[in-house]
């Protein structure tokens, strides 16, 4: 390896990237065109060839190296590849100079030596800044201060919101006479103002004397809206008046006169109140004290759960149907808004669990069911209250059986009194809670994966035992009891049917065991109460929610189900019937759409009132009729009866009054609205906006006109419709965090309960005072009269805008 020909002092090399990071010689980073020269400390390069011998790039002038006399090396960027590599290495000292330092040409250095004398004969003048001089004020900063325009009015904001799945929808444009809809535009016609005719732009006038001021008043003819202000002052002794009127003769006969009867007066005050309103003191209550309502929720426990219910968020509370003290809580990840779209494309690594609380002992659970997701909601099935059963976040339902630890929960032992009112031995026995477990229920049946539901299952209840659905969709009488039904719903825009069949199934023979052994392996501490149907468990009708005319489908989220009527069919009717759901068995389940412009004739007809909540907010009062056709043997249905826009947000609550079948408590956003079955017109109460958002709702067990509402602020609003019905008769702090769900309950007729949980995990149950919990005589009879005031109004209302 040799210089290159007529350079001897440049030595091209090769550098691969390896070198370029090791010298930190990379090209366009370290090095470039412009910017080609690198100096390299020669015992760096000596160091190099010793770790990597002949596979360093330096190796070929490891001779030129050793013998050079600098201590460090000129490394050149060839980027033009002008010697032929990438780089290449100087190796002589005058070389490097040359390189680093050109010497300057004879133009350079006249023009250097012109500049210089230049410079010599200018002259030299310091700068002297200005001295800033104090201002004097003439006034003027008043006048503009007067003439400045400020803000004084409070701007009004604006917030316009849309539905995150409406984010790019396509949009479908239809022609609508307006005239026919009512209040659907107002018309605003342009008109010539008389008042107006003559502009006047700028009048400066001036006068050496004005009128005198006299106050008058008038009525003013009204032509056009217009804002109007009156601006005045009091009017003022000046000092030497005050003075007169003081020493005035007047005013001390005056003041000898009404002597007496001020000190009176003011005697009387001291012991009674003389502004007291003795008519509002009537409508109180004789129990309360002080003039204040005997009207609270007090705190009676609280329960949490350090190991499964950390950073998770309460999603349901429900308490046990028979055994005093036990309520059970389910848990999901706690998301924000937008988080919470996709709640089933989340992967959830910490357990999902439903844990069992017991009033005996607040510091251990005493059960906990396993799910395979976060459950959204559950319910205790009312006829049997050992069988449970849960909707999952990703849209499966799951059942549950806890007969073998029924003998537990009844059983369970009280703790200390002063362990169970210390806070702090509370948090440390949560923390023990890892070495102390619980029994843990694996889930007996969870439903096909297939067939189930899109999205999170965010309601479900029990149909009650006295009648059921078949698959064809008609409703008949359940005789036998021996089956439970489900209906689920879900903002997939579908409302699922599910048919568990019962406990106790008929004999079967040794080979049909065996079989069905081999297909499902249940472990031997699960019970095998829902064995035949886990896994492969579909649901036996699936109503797709959606309007015929637009096909606009709509995402339930609540569900209220009207008690289904029924009636006794006879021979006939059921061998047809039989027949008909003989010929469906091939399909999973019978999917019905609820629009259909189709009249058919059927065999039956059974009629399903219901409320369903959306997820946009909406109110829709559905009444599908289940028939079955004769020729086709298909189920039709009619469309949505009515849709209300009544909320801003979800809807949360959707639950019927215990007392009154046909009235409908509906929560959602930042107001409340009640419904009665069978008025169309609306709501027959709806609330006023709120400064924050209602979270849960839930009506009394006991009082017809009380209700809770459970706000974003931790606040709970108690309303009491005998007293007031245009805001809550109290308010009271539960929670630092968000109200995710309130459950009543009765333990017994002197003792009442109201469990209130947060978005921290934390269960509060809070005992219900006397007065909300024991109506009054004619409370019942007073709300129903109140109820049908509001319809009339409704209907008068309606008839008058007609």
């Amino acid at each position: 390896f040799v210089s290159f020909i007529g350079h001897p002092e440049i030595f091209p090399l090769v550098f691969t990237t390896k070198t370029q990071e090791i010298f930190n010689c990379r090209v366009n980073e370290d090095v470039k065109e412009e910017n080609c020269f690198k100096l390299i400390k020669k015992e760096d390069i000596i160091q190099d060839l010793k770790t990597r011998a002949a596979i360093s790039d330096f190796h070929p002038v490891k001779k030129v190296v050793l013998e050079y006399p600098g201590e460090e090396l000129l490394v050149v960027f060839d980027a033009k590849f002008q010697h032929g590599q990438n780089f290449y290495l100087v190796a002589s000292e005058e070389a490097k100079e040359n390189l680093l330092k050109p010497p300057e040409t004879a133009e350079e250095k006249e023009e250097e030596k012109e500049e210089e004398n230049r410079e010599e004969t200018l002259e030299v003048h310091p700068y002297t800044p200005p001295v800033h001089k104090p201002w004097v004020s003439l006034g003027s900063e008043k006048e503009v201060e007067e003439e400045s325009v400020k803000d004084t009015v409070t701007k009004i904001k604006y917030m316009i919101s849309r539905v995150r799945r409406k984010f790019g929808a396509p949009i479908t444009f239809t022609d609508k006479n307006a005239s026919y809809v009512g209040d659907s535009y107002v018309e605003c016609a342009s008109y010539q103002d008389k008042n107006f005719s003559i502009k006047m732009l700028e009048k400066d006038v001036g006068v050496q004397m004005v009128p005198k001021v006299r106050e008058a008043s008038t009525q003013t003819k009204w032509t056009y809206p217009k804002n109007t202000a009156t601006q005045y002052f009091p009017r003022q002794l000046s000092n030497e008046e005050k003075e007169e009127n003081l020493s005035s003769e007047k005013l001390k006969d005056f003041l000898t006169s009404v002597h007496l009867r001020m000190e009176i007066a003011l005697q009387q005050n001291e012991i009674m109140n003389a502004f007291f309103d003795d008519w509002k003191a009537l409508a109180e209550d004789e129990s309360s004290s002080g003039g204040k309502p005997d009207v609270y929720l007090k705190a009676y426990q609280s329960f949490l759960d350090l190991r499964y219910l950390k950073d998770r968020t309460i999603s349901c509370v429900c308490w046990h149907p028979t055994i005093y003290g036990i309520i059970a809580v389910s848990a999901r990840k706690r998301l924000s808004h937008e988080e919470q779209v996709n709640l089933s494309d989340k992967s959830l690594l910490q357990q999902s669990v439903i844990i069992f609380w017991s009033f005996f002992d607040p510091l251990h659970p005493q059960l906990i069911l396993e799910c395979p997701e976060d459950v959204y909601c559950f319910q205790f099935n009312p006829s049997d209250p050992n069988i449970i059963a849960g909707g999952c976040i990703n849209g499966q339902v799951v059942l549950w059986d806890i007969s073998q630890h029924e003998e537990k929960l009844q059983n369970a032992k009280p703790v200390a009194d002063e362990i169970m009112m210390t806070a702090v031995n509370m948090v440390n026995a949560s923390i023990l809670n890892i070495f102390t477990e619980p029994p843990l229920v694996r889930y007996c049946a969870v439903s096909s994966i297939q067939y189930c539901h899109k999205k999170p299952v965010t309601d479900i209840h029990w149909l009650p035992d006295y009648f059921e659905d078949n698959r064809m969709g008609a409703t008949f009488e359940n005789r036998a009891e021996i089956r439970m039904q489900l209906v689920t719903c879900s903002p997939d825009c579908s409302i699922l049917f599910w048919d568990a069949p019962a406990t106790k199934l008929p004999e079967q023979s040794s080979a049909e065991k065996v079989k069905k052994d081999d297909i499902f392996y249940m472990p031997p501490d699960v019970p095998d109460t829902f064995k035949h149907v886990d896994i492969c468990w579909k649901p036996l009708i699936k109503i797709n929610l959606c309007e015929s005319d637009t096909n606009t489908e709509y995402s339930p989220v609540r569900i209220s189900l009207k008690e289904l009527h029924y009636h006794y069919k006879t021979s006939e009717k059921l061998q047809s019937l039989n027949t008909l759901e003989a010929s469906a068995k091939e399909s999973p389940y019978t999917e019905m759409s609820t629009p259909s412009s189709k009249n058919l004739k059927a065999l039956q007809r059974i009629f399903t009132n219901f409320f369903v909540g959306t997820e946009e907010g909406e109110i829709i009062y559905s009444n599908w009729i289940i028939e079955i056709d004769s020729d086709s043997a298909k189920p039709v249905s009619q469309k949505h009866a009515q849709k209300y826009t009544i909320h801003t947000e979800t809807i949360n609550t959707l639950q019927r009054s215990p007392f009154f079948k046909d009235i409908i408590l509906s929560v959602g956003g930042r107001n409340f609205a009640i419904w009665k079955e069978g008025v169309t017109n609306g709501p027959i109460l709806q609330s006023s906006c709120s400064a924050g958002r209602n979270t849960a709702g839930r009506w009394s067990l006991t009082r017809p006109g009380v209700f809770f509402i459970g706000r974003d602020d931790g606040n709970i609003d108690i309303w009491d419709l005998l007293k007031k019905t245009h805001e809550p008769s109290h308010l009271q702090n539960i929670s630092k965090s968000v109200i995710t769900f309130i459950s009543p309950w009765i333990s017994s007729s002197k003792q009442h309960f109201l469990a209130v949980s947060d978005d921290l995990g934390v269960l509060h149950v809070l005992e219900i005072c006397e007065t909300l919990s024991h109506p009054s005589g004619n409370e019942h009879a007073n709300i129903l009269d109140y109820f049908e005031r509001e319809v009339k109004y409704l209907k008068h209302c309606e008839q008058e805008f007609q």
